[in-house]
């Protein structure tokens, strides 16, 4: 199925209703991000982009926590105000979002908005169906999950290109983020769709 032919299937599902939130979850690297994007785009004006890794706690805190070694992993999450995040988005009204910025390594506060016109709501993140506290207090807030189902082979592959500039991406990768993979893919509940590309 292509992004488009998804878009469509979501734009028919939200149809007559004031707001509809997708879920979009799945493993580091399954391309969560770019497949939102694109959702957002097919789906045009109304349709919003919202990422979970906008909840990074900083580096300080996870120094501070003994978590700098597990960063991205659940608990490195302020998973309790995520799910804040989503009791205001489903309520409707501007709500800020934060993002993170990938090049500087943190969040930033309030650095998207989304508003009443923003009818279609696209949440993404490797946590979102995880079935496990906080995050499983989640699901009554979609209308919709979806999970990107990508092989750990090809994940690994991915992950390896994304860290190749640091000097230890491979031990990163291997201690890291293949826990992490393994987290979501054996402890997400079961998602509306499955999605392979």
């Amino acid at each position: 199925m292509t992004p488009e032919a998804l878009a469509q299937e979501i734009g028919r599902a939200a149809d007559g209703k004031r707001r509809f939130i997708a879920a979009l979850a799945g493993p580091p690297g399954a391309g969560k991000s770019t497949l939102g994007a694109a959702l957002v785009h097919a789906l045009g004006r109304g349709a919003r982009l919202v990422p979970m890794d906008g909840f990074h706690f900083d580096d300080r805190v996870l120094a501070a926590r003994g978590l700098s070694h597990r960063k991205g992993a659940p608990e490195t999450f302020d998973g309790w105000g995520f799910l804040n995040l989503m009791e205001r988005l489903k309520a409707g009204g501007e709500v800020a979002i934060p993002i993170f910025d990938r090049e500087m390594e943190l969040s930033r506060a309030a650095a998207d908005v989304v508003t009443d016109e923003d009818r279609i709501l696209i949440v993404e993140g490797n946590y979102l169906l995880l079935d496990e506290d906080p995050w499983r207090r989640l699901r009554p807030f979609f209308d919709l999950t979806m999970f990107l189902d990508v092989p750990e082979a090809e994940l690994e592959r991915r992950l390896l290109g994304r860290w190749e500039a640091r000097a230890d991406g491979a031990v990163w990768v291997a201690s890291n983020d293949l826990p992490n993979v393994r987290r979501v893919l054996h402890g997400s509940v079961q998602a509306d769709r499955i999605i392979r590309f």
